[in-house]
């Protein structure tokens, strides 16, 4: 990751950079990405195609930071008969169904939504669930 005020190379952790002191994701004359200098009110690097006034890596267009990994399939083992992983992640409506068919069934159908959400937790700790429900990576926590 690369500073987007001067270009410096970032520790992806970093909240700013120790060359200039920007705080991570400020600035629009470096790509984030890549580091490279880009034209005066460019839509994307050049080099590696990366939107110029995007947010920075890991970061969703508000600036919240990326969900937990963990937290996510832990919720989605034990909690996921009721959805709460998927409203955690943000696919809410995913949440709702499994909430609905759970409830609506007075439990009965909580076993097919406890074997999806038993799945879908196994998922996102093996890493092929990778994006929240607004499309920024899970942070990777394990």
């Amino acid at each position: 990751m690369f500073c987007k005020n001067c270009g410096n190379e970032m520790d992806p952790n970093a909240s700013f950079c120790v060359r200039c002191g920007a705080m991570k994701g400020v600035g629009q004359k470096y790509c984030a990405n890549c580091g490279a200098e880009l034209p005066v009110n460019a839509t994307a690097c050049v080099r590696c195609g990366c939107l110029a006034a995007g947010p920075a890596p890991g970061q969703a267009q508000s600036g919240a930071e990326p969900k937990s990994k963990l937290a996510a399939g832990l919720l989605g083992i034990f909690l996921g008969a009721l959805g709460i992983h998927n409203f955690y992640l943000g696919y809410t409506g995913k949440a709702v169904a499994q909430l609905l068919i759970s409830v609506c069934t007075c439990g009965i159908g909580a076993a097919v939504t406890g074997v999806w959400g038993l799945i879908e937790g196994i998922l996102i700790l093996t890493g092929s669930i990778a994006v929240d429900g607004k499309g920024v990576p899970i942070k990777k926590d394990l």
